[in-house]
This record gives structure tokens, sequence and C-alpha cells, in this order.
């Protein structure tokens, strides 16, 4: 058994039903933030370009854009967690480390402490899972 195995086999063992409720606000929470991020995409654009990355800005416009809303739904419903938590994780990273840590530590920095939390709990359920009240559960117990 590999260490990925392990990882998941623990995760599917200890996972509290309260998680749940956390992992479907994460989802509609990020959800919103794509639709956000679509209904302003000036405002995304400007931050990607104020990054100076040599990746195309507009593919990472579309990514980020993306990744939320699709990653987010996925989430809240317990589908591929693991898969949409991996795929937000370096959109989360940029987010705390290149974007909003520039604006400063405080707590005032609203976008810091979101961006923080998400990331920490995008980590938590890439590594725990969707959990029992999830689509994935329920299409293991109804197989057919």
């Amino acid at each position: 058994m590999n260490v990925f195995e392990r990882i998941e086999y623990w995760g599917d063992r200890h996972h509290p039903a309260w998680l749940d409720i956390v992992r479907i606000g994460l989802g509609v929470f990020l959800f919103i933030k794509g639709i956000g991020f679509i209904a302003d995409t000036s405002r995304l654009s400007e931050i990607v370009n104020g990054l100076h990355i040599d990746f195309w800005p507009v593919v990472a416009v579309h990514y980020v854009a993306f990744v939320h809303i699709f990653g987010g739904f996925l989430i809240a419903l317990g589908v591929l967690t693991r898969l949409s938590c991996l795929l937000q994780m370096p959109i989360l990273l940029v987010a705390v480390f290149f974007v909003n840590l520039r604006q400063g530590f405080s707590y005032l920095n609203s976008e810091l402490w979101l961006s923080l939390i998400s990331l920490i709990l995008v980590i938590v359920f890439y590594i725990i899972g969707s959990g029992r009240f999830s689509m994935d559960e329920w299409m293991k117990q109804h197989p057919a």
C-alpha cells in the first residue's frame, strides 16, 4: 500500500459527519467566488497581470474561474472531492502568498484570511475525502 492509498484509507476512517457541512459550505463559497470572478473578469485580469507571470494571463483567468465554479460544485456535492481540492490548491497558494500577502498580514485584510482558511480546508478535504454525506458514498452504497 503506497502513501496515497494509506492517506485515503485513513481519511475515509476518520471523517466526522459535521465536516460534511463544512465541505458543503466550502464548495458553495468557492462556487460563488468563481461566479464573482466571471462577473468581474477585469479585476481578475488585473490581479493576474500584476503577478508578472510568464504563463498566459487569459489562460490563468479562465483556469481560476473554471476550477472555482466546477470544483466548488463538485466539492459541495462530494463528487471527486480529492481531485477538485488538488486543482484548487495552486490557485489558493498563489492567492495567499503572492496576491493577498502583499496587502499586509493584518486582521483588516479579509481576502487574505478567506484565502488562507480556504487553503487549509482544501488541504484537509484532500486528505480526508468527501465523507458520509456525499455523492461518492451514495454511489458506493447504490451501485445500480
